[in-house]
């Protein structure tokens, strides 16, 4: 496994354990439809599916790891997420999230961005 997908890997973990340490519910990970994937979804007091979109960063030389989710990155993860909602029959609220991690000394350092798009 290359460095990048150690990194991703390691860094899509930590959100996953952030997102339990908050009160949430991760349901799945890695979620394809088609083309498009959904790093993490998860759910929220049992009222509110979140879709998440996990961006690692080893350093900021080319900007902060929430700016590299593109509009087209974006529809691709909106039509996995109508996928999925066909799929569980979910009629509830959702949200599309973005959690940006960078590395620390002892971890990651994580940024949660609600309703992010």
């Amino acid at each position: 496994m290359s460095t990048t997908a150690t990194l991703g890997a390691a860094g899509e973990q930590a959100a996953a354990d952030y997102l339990t340490a908050s009160g949430y519910t991760v349901v799945a990970r890695n979620y394809r439809a088609g083309r498009a994937e959904i790093d993490l979804i998860a759910q929220q007091e049992n009222e509110r599916l979140v879709f998440v979109e996990v961006k690692v960063r080893s350093d900021l030389r080319f900007g902060f790891p929430e700016q590299s989710v593109t509009p087209a990155q974006q529809q691709r993860v909106r039509r996995a997420a109508e996928q999925y909602l066909l799929a569980t029959n979910w009629r509830a609220d959702i949200r599309f999230d973005i959690l940006a991690l960078t590395p620390i000394s002892e971890g990651f350092r994580i940024e949660h961005f609600e309703d992010a798009f």
